[in-house]
This record gives structure tokens, sequence and C-alpha cells, in this order.
């Protein structure tokens, strides 16, 4: 017999003291008195006003960092590099104003957004790193008589836009490359969520960083922006978080101007545990991918497979683990599961639901709106034997809901894993090393956990295949990708 965990209805409130923190934080930045409002998705409050930029300011950005810029390209690694670690202290010391900043706009559980400045704040000490140790070569002719000096120089002018659900992170990821390697940025954070990149932007600033060299820019219309900037032949390169469909309208832009493009695009990520994993540690990696960000992650599980074998003890495992999970305000003690980020993912979460227990899935625990419509939360949902007819078993869900179906053979798991367009991360739980090995080389993405819930790390290049997108973030290979390669052809006169 089927049983649901019901999940309770009481939200965590927002902690006082720490409300009073963050909007001391948004106080200091400087903020219009109107403009696009900025709301906390816990209690719907607008918190401050970013400018309705348009065009014309846009093209004056685009202006003032290429000039910056070009001052910067001449700059040495070691200079660029200071600066950059000046940054990441600031960042460091400032933990606390952005993770409260982080929670209080986007509605991130306190521990997590700590979490993100951590993350977001070793991508900056990492290009700090990288920029001294610029790649290079020197290589003879094969035919004689010539040397092959190879280097890297800046792409040039820079456009970063980021998403809204990791507003450090996904900035500093961006720009600290692009100052690593001479380039000046334009950046174009999310609207929902654009007060914790104004607030780094500025402490970068204190760290050194010229005054004109990254633009923030908030325009009104993103399509005005995005059709404006990438035409301008001032622009080289492009760097968007964000949705595929998104993705593939910047890219056909960008083509106009041939910019080097980056894209971190759609995902749909398989979770697949064998029936020879460990059973505590797969609940505990399920629980974790799902659960990071209230599900609101380009990695975040999306598709469950799970091995007849195990399937039932883990369903019973992962709906008690998510009935269990605290719901509330970011800001709240307590929280791990805080708000979706608006109305819409909301409705989203709910209709997804709907159709899947219509056409069939059980549903285990969750499945229903919390709270009084102030505030925009889900509570954490498990749905098993889910029907691939479903709309959840295609869909990007980017909410807290573990969609399970399950599998008999590995062949099976690893060809209904790669039925996807989209190919960014997955994840394997087995205690074979042999099969994790050979199921991970076989499934079609460009990131992978073997029986690792988060994968992201500032020194891995981040970045999927397929429609999730082109292009590396973190690693050596971010760098590269804000870099154009040269090659001088030195002859050599023969000698007696």
């Amino acid at each position: 017999m089927t049983t649901t965990t019901t999940h309770t209805d009481a939200l965590i409130v927002a902690d006082a003291s720490a409300l009073e923190h963050a909007d001391r934080v948004i106080a200091g930045l400087g903020l219009p008195a109107a403009g696009t409002a900025v709301s906390d998705p816990a209690t719907g409050e607008q918190i401050g006003f970013i400018e309705d930029g348009d065009v014309d300011g846009a093209l004056r950005a685009v202006a003032t960092a290429d000039a910056a810029g070009r001052d910067w390209a001449r700059t040495t690694p070691r200079q660029r590099a200071d600066v950059l670690h000046a940054w990441h202290a600031l960042l460091v010391e400032h933990t606390q104003d952005l993770a409260h900043l982080i929670s209080r706009e986007m509605g991130k559980p306190l521990a997590e957004a700590r979490g993100e400045v951590k993350y977001g704040s070793d991508f900056v000490r990492w290009y700090a790193e990288e920029a001294v140790r610029p790649a290079g070569n020197y290589r003879e002719a094969p035919d004689g008589g010539a040397t092959i000096l190879t280097r890297r120089a800046p792409v040039g002018l820079a456009v970063l836009i980021t998403p809204w659900n990791f507003p450090l992170a996904m900035a500093t990821r961006k720009i600290a490359p692009a100052i690593a390697a001479g380039c000046a940025a334009v950046v174009k954070p999310a609207t929902l969520t654009p007060l914790t990149t104004i607030y780094a932007v500025q402490l970068a600033l204190q760290a050194g960083v010229p005054a004109d060299l990254v633009q923030v820019v908030t325009p009104k219309s993103s399509s005005a922006f995005s059709e404006a900037v990438l035409r301008d032949p001032r622009v080289r390169k492009v760097s968007f978080t964000g949705s595929t469909e998104v993705g593939r309208t910047l890219m056909q832009l960008a083509s106009d101007n041939v910019l080097r493009s980056s894209m971190e695009l759609g995902g749909n990520a398989p979770f697949l545990v064998f029936d020879d994993a460990d059973l505590e540690r797969a609940i505990d990696g399920a629980v974790a991918a799902k659960l990071r960000n209230g599900g609101q992650s380009c990695i975040a599980a999306n598709r469950y497979y799970v091995q007849d074998g195990i399937a039932d003890a883990f369903v019973e495992g992962v709906a008690e683990r998510l009935s269990q999970a605290a719901v509330g305000a970011g800001l709240g003690t307590g929280t791990v599961v805080g708000p979706l980020i608006d109305d819409r993912a909301v409705r989203q979460m709910r209709a997804l639901t709907d159709d899947a227990v219509a056409h069939g899935a059980e549903l285990r625990a969750g499945g229903t709106e919390l709270g009084d419509g102030t505030g925009h939360f889900f509570a954490p949902t498990v749905l098993d034997r889910v029907p691939e007819a479903s709309d959840i078993a295609g869909t990007e869900i980017f909410g807290p809901i573990m969609a399970i179906q399950r599998f008999g053979t590995e062949a099976e798991a690893i060809e209904r894993a790669n039925a996807t367009e989209f190919g960014l991360a997955g994840y394997v739980f087995s205690e074979s090393l042999d099969r994790a090995l050979n199921v991970a080389d076989r499934l079609e993405t460009g990131i992978l956990g073997i029986n690792q819930a988060v994968p992201s790390n500032a020194a891995a290049p981040f970045g999927g295949v397929k429609q999730s997108g082109l292009g590396r973030e973190g690693s050596a290979e971010g760098l590269e990708e804000y870099q154009s390669v040269r090659f001088y052809n030195i002859a050599r006169r023969a000698t007696s």
C-alpha cells in the first residue's frame, strides 16, 4: 500500500536581527528612490529599486568600459592578480553582509547563502592565481627555418549576463576571469536579484579594480539591451547563463558580430541509483542534489532513475527526509528550503505535480503550496513511478520536486538518461567503481557526480554538451574563454 507523507504547513519566519542586517546592507548600496522594484520572495515585500536603464545608457557603459579596458589590457599579470587577491579578501571579509543580502533578495537559506559566498569568492581567488600563469608555447617549425611562438591576448570587451539563482557566484565566475585575462566587462544581472552583484562590484572597486572597467547595467528591456550591445563593434565576447531558449537568441545576435560566446544553458540532469549503491549515501546525495537552492539550480537532479531492487527503500527514505525539511524564509533560523523565486514558479510546481498524478504517478510527500500566499512556497515533494508521458518527465523542474522512475537494467537506465536534448550534469550512485565509471563514460553530460551530489568547484571546468550550451567556466579553461590565441612566426637565419 502506498502511503503519502504530509508536510507541515508551518513556515519558519525571518529572524528580526537577520532582516535588520540585510536591510542595513541594502541601505548602503546607494540605490535609486524609484525604478524597478526588487522584492523578497519570502514575503513579497519591496526591499529596493534599481534604475530602469535604456539602450543609450547601455551603450554609454560599453564605451566607458571599452576605453578602460584598453588601459587594463596593458597591465601586467601580477598587477591583475594583486587586484583580484584584494577583491577576494574583501568578499571573505564581508561574507555575512553578502550572505544576508543573497537570502533577502533571492530567498536562499542563510547557511546556503554563506556557502555561495565561499563558492563565489573561490572563483576570484582561483583567477588571481591563474592570471600569473598565462598559457603560451615555443616550438620549432617542422620544416625548419623558423620558430613558432604562441601567446594569449585579451579577447576584448565582454558582455556578461547572469541569472537570478546564484547572484554572487554567477557574477564572480564571469567577472574574475575577464579581469584576469585583461578584459573590461559590462555586467547585466538578473532583474529579480541584482543587488548582490551591485554590492560585489562595489567591493571590487574598493579592491582596486579601475572605476570604469566593470560596468553594471540594469536595463528595463533585456531584449533591447541585447540587440544593441551585441551588435556594437566594441563588444568582442558574450557570456550568458540562463535558458536554452534565450541562449539561442543571443547566439543568433552574437553571430552578426562574430562574438566569442560562452553559453551555460538549460539542464535536465539524470540521477541514477543502482541496486549496489549504499542506500544512505544515495538518499543523502539525492536530497542534497534536489534541495540545494530549493531545486532552483541548473545542475539540480531532475530525473531520478532508481533500480528496482533498491527502489522501495530509496523512495521511503527520501519521502521521510523531504517531509521533514523545514521550509521558510531564507533568513529564518533553521530553514532548509526557502521560497521559490516568484508566484509563477509556484504555479509551475503545482501544474507539474497535478499532471504527474493525473498520469498515474504516486504522490509520496508534499505536493502543495505552503503559507498564506504572500510568499512563494511549495512543499518539498516526492513523486514515485512517474510515467514517461507526464510533463515532469521531460521538463527542467527548477523546484523542490523529486520525480522518480524505476528501471531494471543498466542499459535501460543509460538509454533513458540520454533521451533528452540537454546534457549539462548527471549523477551516478553505485559502490562498484567499474560500473560507475562505465556508466559515466556513456552518459551525455558535461558534468558528472559519482557518489557526489554537489560536483561544482572553481578548479573544475563547468559546462554542458548538446543543447546545454558551449564553452566552460572555472578552471584554466574558464580563463581561455576570455583570451585569443596569437602566434608569431619568427624567421631563423641559417648558420654555417
